[in-house]
Order: C-alpha cells, then sequence, then structure tokens
C-alpha cells in the first residue's frame, strides 16, 4: 500500500472516530439536560400542587376541621326538648355526644359561657312515621326521624354564624314496637345529626 494511501485512511478513520465520540458525548448530554428539566419540572409541579391545596381548603388541620387559629373555646349549652316523645335522657344524651365529639375532634375547649363559639338549641321532633312499601322492597316499615334547630354563633366572623334545622331517620319492620328498637336507633340517629353539625360548624366542607 502507497504512503499516501495509509495516511488518507488514518486520516479518514480517525475523523470518523472523532465524530463518533463528539455524537456520543451530545447524547450524554442531552441526556443530563432531559434529566435535570424533569426534575426541576417536578419540583414545580409539587409546589403548585401544594399551593393549591392550602388555599381550596382554607385553614386544615388533619382533624378534618377548617377552623381558624383564633378561636380557642367553645359553648354548647345544654339542649331543650320542645317536643313530645324520646327517652327521658334524650337531650342529655345529645348534649353530651356533641361536647365529646368536638373535645375529640378539635382542639377547642369547653367554656360554660363566652366563648369563641357558641352552639345552642332543641329538639323540635320526634316522629312515628308508616313508610309505604314500594314494589322492590314488600315489607312495611316505620320510621323514626329526630329533628333538632340549631343555632352557632362564631364571634370572630359573623358570617359563619347560622341557625338552621337538622334530622335524620332511621327505618324499622313494622312488625317491631318503637319500645323494641329505641335503645338501637336513637344512638345512630344522634350520631349522625352530631356529625352533620359538626361538619356544618367546624369541617364547612
Amino acid at each position: 500500500m502507497q504512503p499516501q494511501t495509509w495516511a488518507f485512511l488514518k486520516g479518514h478513520f480517525t475523523e470518523k472516530s472523532n465524530n463518533t465520540t463528539l455524537m456520543m458525548n451530545n447524547n450524554i448530554w442531552n441526556k443530563l439536560q432531559i434529566s435535570v428539566f424533569m426534575r426541576r419540572s417536578l419540583v414545580i409541579c409539587s409546589v403548585l400542587l401544594l399551593t393549591g391545596v392550602i388555599e381550596s381548603c382554607k385553614i386544615y388541620s388533619f382533624t378534618g376541621t377548617t377552623l381558624s387559629s383564633d378561636l380557642k373555646t367553645i359553648t354548647i349549652q345544654n339542649f331543650v326538648m320542645n317536643t313530645a316523645g324520646g327517652p327521658s335522657n334524650l337531650i342529655l344524651t345529645f348534649t353530651e355526644k356533641l361536647k365529646e365529639y368536638y373535645q375529640r375532634n378539635t382542639n377547642l375547649k369547653i367554656k360554660p359561657n363566652d366563648a369563641d363559639l357558641l352552639l345552642e338549641g332543641s329538639i323540635i321532633g320526634y316522629e312515628l312515621t308508616p313508610v309505604s312499601a314500594t314494589a322492590s322492597d314488600k315489607a312495611a316499615l316505620n320510621r323514626l326521624t329526630i329533628r333538632v334547630e340549631i343555632r352557632f354563633v362564631n364571634t370572630k366572623n359573623e358570617d359563619e354564624s347560622f341557625e338552621k334545622e337538622f334530622f335524620f331517620y332511621q327505618d324499622f319492620p313494622q312488625e317491631q314496637t318503637l319500645t323494641q328498637v329505641e335503645g338501637t336507633l336513637v344512638p345512630k340517629i344522634l350520631d349522625q345529626l352530631v356529625l352533620n353539625i359538626f361538619n356544618d360548624t367546624a369541617a364547612q366542607w
């Protein structure tokens, strides 16, 4: 092989090798740039998502409440019985259930008077009514409904104060008497009423 030919081939392979190395370096650099971009994008998305959660939920605590941090105390007055019927301890049981639920699910302290929040009201309905049978449900049922009227006052924010009626019911077979099922149904109804009142006063979703 002539020396000039060998020099030409050597130069050709050297140039090709350099081009291959350059392409590999460019690929590595592009991958690094993509990786950095993806990491930055992930951080930005996380910050935006966290900001959206904070803004949409107002002041949120892991107990599920949206109470403002300046609310420290609550007064829950003994409820009044403004209807006939029901167990003799109904108003006492309902009042205590409310107090226990707020103490268990918030950091509010119970005060007898002059608290940041006030919750009071009366039981205005203890009703037993028949439920009409439907095509899918041949069995005749009775329905026990308890109604309460609530007055809620937020001394820090009057816009959140309200008066409202809450009710809940449970059905039971007509062949059973109210006396037979009252001990089971009343606690279930009261528990749901307490939850609904709490959601409207402390959770506000």
